[in-house]
């Protein structure tokens, strides 16, 4: 009996797409592109350099930049070294920075100074003079830990989705494909940035970024880079709207092949219009929270039977239940609970949380 071959960490599969295609763009934002030759090389420098600074395994190395090749390089070469990226928002306001900076120790800040110059930083635009050679491989006990936008109490830190042995087939149940060009245009400090950027990465897609959103460029970037694959928001698809409508002819949005959106609900009449515009075959909803408890998914063409709905549950479990703690019937308004499925293992949880009550976040058995 065989046994399948181990899935390595996401530093090490990086470094083997680059050896079978180190030629091929890894990811392109602000018209700059990189290859997989040069993001393994550039990460192999900065993990050194990192680890100068003292990161080891299981670090938290908290990445304070805008979406950018920087911001895809140093999560990478965290990775390599078996450290834990944590992403905050470039533009986070100094109080609730140095909040989120003391729920748990950080070995290195990238991109901003501790307010009272507490733990090391590099500067943006740091470039490292280490040696490109290959690193032994390293696994991180978390392949990220994300901010709560604090709408479940404070803002929190949430660990969650496993170490980073990440199978390259994480992308297939989202209908992702080998060698996609994937357009991301929301933020990475986001659970759905970091997730799909990923994705990307391993999957040997040509990762697009968008330093901000703007509905011009979105649609300029797909009909440039004949992107197949992405994922967005409510608020985005709407903004869309208009510019796509007062210049058809300017874009092509044929070459998408998948269209996600996830992160709030979407007005109808929104969806409708994508679903018009794009065919009910590629649009597809996520329903789910950064703890990774469970998820739905649902087609464009089930919603058209099924309006307003979110899908089924694909992952974990969900129940709506009354205030008083009893599950409402089909049609009848409640509070969505969710866990993961029965028998998860308990050493690999799929969410850890600094800053809050689990109680509070329905992980509570």
């Amino acid at each position: 009996m065989t046994h399948p071959e181990p899935v390595p960490p996401i530093g090490t599969q990086v470094s083997r797409l680059a050896e079978l295609a180190p030629d091929e763009p890894a990811v392109t934002c602000d018209g700059r592109t990189i290859t997989r030759g040069e993001l393994d090389a550039s990460t192999n420098r900065l993990a050194r350099a990192y680890a100068r600074r003292g990161v080891g395994v299981g670090d938290y190395v908290t990445i304070v930049l805008p979406n950018s090749i920087e911001w895809i390089q140093a999560a990478v070469a965290c990775w390599k070294i078996g450290a834990v990226p944590q992403p905050l928002s470039p533009r986070l306001p100094e109080p609730e920075f140095a909040s989120l900076l003391e729920l748990k120790p950080r070995a290195l800040l990238v991109g901003r100074a501790h307010p009272r110059g507490q733990i090391h930083s590099i500067p943006a635009g740091f470039v490292s003079e280490e040696s490109d050679d290959r690193l032994p491989e390293a696994v991180s006990p978390c392949w990220k830990s994300m901010a709560s936008g604090g709408s479940t109490g404070r803002p929190k830190l949430i660990e969650a989705g496993g170490d980073s042995r990440i199978p390259p087939a994480i992308g297939y149940p989202l209908g992702a494909q080998k060698g996609d060009t994937t357009l991301v245009s929301v933020p990475l400090t986001h659970n759905t940035g970091i997730t799909t950027a990923v994705i990307a990465l391993l999957m040997r897609h040509h990762l697009v970024l968008m330093r901000r959103f703007d509905p011009h460029e979105f649609l300029r970037l797909i009909t440039e880079h004949r992107v197949t694959f992405l994922t967005t928001v409510p608020t985005i698809m709407q903004r869309l709207l208009p510019v796509y409508r007062a210049n058809p002819d300017a874009y092509d949005l044929s070459s998408i092949r998948r269209f996600w959106h996830l992160g709030a609900p979407c007005p109808p009449a929104i969806k409708q219009a994508w679903i018009d515009l794009l065919g009910p075959e590629k649009i597809w909803e996520l329903y789910g929270g950064t703890e990774l408890q469970a998820l739905t998914f649902i087609s464009g063409e089930q919603w058209l039977t099924h309006p307003g709905s979110v899908g089924v549950v694909v992952a974990g479990e969900m129940k709506v239940l009354d205030d008083n703690g009893r599950e409402c019937p089909p049609g009848v308004v409640g509070e969505i609970y969710m866990r993961p499925s029965p028998g998860t293992p308990p050493d690999l949880p799929l969410c850890r949380s600094f800053g809050q009550d689990p109680r509070r976040l329905g992980l509570a058995g």
